[in-house]
């Protein structure tokens, strides 16, 4: 029979209420008292249930993770990173697939049912308004790898996606190409919009450079593939920025299954820098997200908003660096 709460009073001699303030945080209780419970309770194993505790203070201490594409091998670092962060603050994640959903409302009453804490949006493509329903349901929420504002509605934590676009097409401008392309993610996704806007406005000001654009049906290896193969059927462009490593990859498997060079033939530029990209087989030039700083505020910011849920929006900025590799010729 597991340990009980009631075992280890009598074990320490103290009173069960005793007991409970010991491991529940914040609760008054004596140094000379909380030693003496949990000499007992580790004499006896005990652990304590964390249901039962949030029956008494009102939290269950558990965080949903939200996001949208399991498809992006970039998700994996992501989960990670989160998972033991979260764990590390005394914090339960729970991981929850919004894929394929367009009710923000649903998505709402899923985590009500759950009681959960708060609220972490991890995601460059579901749309601003599940972050609002969380905000409208008065949950702690954080989107993270969010749309940028200088006026944020809930607190969002990554990178200027405008200012990343605008990056590439200086890369482009300076390896000397002149026939370039923007091979992005779903359309719809605010990241591909903004990744987009700051590419063409940067080569806006080159008349001399001839763009194009096209859009991938999502940030998968596959979609990226398939795009690429429908670019080659025509005369392709000198380099493409795929707006994502994972794009980037697939686009990289067709160019090759073509029978054509990289970056000899066609140059290749990425985006976010997960560990696949510099597999020796890929190389992949890419413009690194920083993905452990964003996480890390991602955190901090659900833990401060669990004591203060008022706290006023903010949004947290990292700057993107250029990862050289070996998928872009070098600058002229």
């Amino acid at each position: 029979m597991p340990v009980t709460l009631k075992d280890v009073a009598k074990r320490a001699g103290v009173s069960r209420s005793a007991v409970s303030r010991t491991f529940t945080d914040g609760a008054s209780v004596s140094e000379k008292m909380r030693l003496r419970v949990e000499k007992a309770a580790a004499e006896m194993g005990y652990t304590p249930n964390a249901l039962a505790s949030s029956l008494t203070t009102g939290r269950t201490r558990l965080i949903g993770l939200v996001s949208n594409n399991f498809h992006n091998p970039i998700f994996l670092e992501v989960f990670d990173l989160f998972t033991r962060g979260l764990q590390d603050r005394g914090l339960r994640p729970l991981l929850v697939n919004l894929s394929d959903e367009t009710d923000p409302a649903q998505s709402v009453r899923m985590l009500q049912q759950y009681s959960v804490d708060g609220v972490v949006v991890a995601s460059s493509t579901l749309t601003p308004s599940f972050s609002l329903a969380f905000r409208d349901a008065r949950l702690p929420i954080v989107h993270s790898f969010g749309r940028h504002s200088s006026t944020p509605q809930v607190h969002v934590v990554g990178i200027d996606n405008v200012e990343c676009g605008r990056m590439a097409a200086r890369e482009f401008v300076a390896r000397g190409y002149k026939h370039v392309g923007f091979l992005g993610g779903p359309e719809a996704a605010t990241s591909t919009q903004d990744r987009i806007e700051g590419f063409l406005a940067e080569l806006s000001l080159y008349p001399d450079m001839n763009v194009t654009h096209s859009f991938a049906k999502a940030y998968s290896f596959e979609a990226g593939r398939q795009e690429m193969n429908r670019l080659l059927k025509a005369k392709p462009q000198e380099a493409y920025f795929c707006g994502d490593d994972v794009l980037s990859i697939g686009a990289l498997s067709a160019v090759h299954d073509a029978g054509l060079k990289v970056p000899e033939d066609i140059g290749l530029l990425g985006l976010n820098d997960m560990q696949m990209a510099g597999w020796e087989n890929i190389n992949l030039t890419t413009i690194r997200q920083p993905i452990q700083q964003i996480v890390s505020a991602s955190i901090e910011l659900i833990v401060a908003m669990l004591d203060e849920p008022d706290r006023y929006p903010e949004a947290r900025l990292f700057p993107s660096s250029l990862v050289e590799r070996s998928t872009l010729k070098p600058r002229v």
